[in-house]
């Protein structure tokens, strides 16, 4: 994402690499529309999420559709299609026009989330708001998970990744900082969570203080 909310942020370090094999790094960079994108596509595009945004709170993610959004943005199915590819399209746009605002408080917001805290305390308060932020939205990203292996191509997982190896990394964790990243976003995957409140009765505070636990067991102390 870009704009005057959130500042450019720095390049990871290389990630540690496999033995006997390289490694690309991934950029730390928030995510939002390419910066080519024409100014009229890029009102179209707020126009269309901001139709969508309306109509998954009046219906729910389960019943919305590029029919109804064309509808409530007063344009014709072809250019939701155009915009967004698909349904499972849409519905990650709009996952990520909803992320901004977390992603605002963890690359530029204030401490213990952002940059002026030390970064194990970071690690520790990146977990709970994780967790407080996709419980109002847990719907619309399960609804969004048509494709397991395209989930990892999402902008938003890959800038948390990135932002979890950068901060393992400052905190002195020891192992590879990429796959604990993988590790730790795993333990409050959206889907886990929502069976462990769902069917395991679990307190969503004690998902967090489990988060604490695990970031303590890391090792994290810078």
């Amino acid at each position: 994402m870009t704009g005057p909310d959130i500042p450019p942020t720095p390049r990871l370090p290389e990630p540690l690499p496999e033995p006997g094999a390289a490694r690309t790094n991934l950029p730390l960079a928030p995510i939002d529309e390419p910066p080519q994108l024409r100014a009229d596509a890029a009102r179209n595009r707020t126009l269309l999420l901001d139709a969508a945004s309306r109509l998954l709170t009046g219906c729910g993610a389960a019943d919305l559709t590029m029919e109804s959004v064309a509808a409530a943005a007063g344009v014709g199915k072809g250019t939701v299609f155009r915009r967004f590819g698909d349904r499972a399209g849409l519905l990650l746009a709009l996952l990520d026009h909803r992320e901004k605002q977390l992603q605002a408080a963890f690359l530029s917001g204030p401490p213990p989330l952002g940059p002026d805290a030390p970064a194990a305390e970071r690690l520790h308060a990146f977990g709970p708001a994780v967790l407080r932020h996709e419980r109002d939205h847990h719907a619309l990203i399960l609804a969004s998970r048509t494709d397991p292996l395209r989930n990892y191509a999402v902008p938003a997982l890959r800038l948390r990744l990135n932002h979890l190896a950068m901060l393992l990394r400052q905190a002195k964790v020891p192992g590879d900082p990429e796959l604990l990243a993988h590790t730790l976003l795993a333990s409050i995957d959206t889907a886990l969570v929502h069976h462990l409140t769902t069917e395991r009765g679990m307190d969503p505070e004690y998902l967090e203080e489990a988060w604490h636990h695990l970031v303590d067991r890391l090792g994290a102390t810078v």
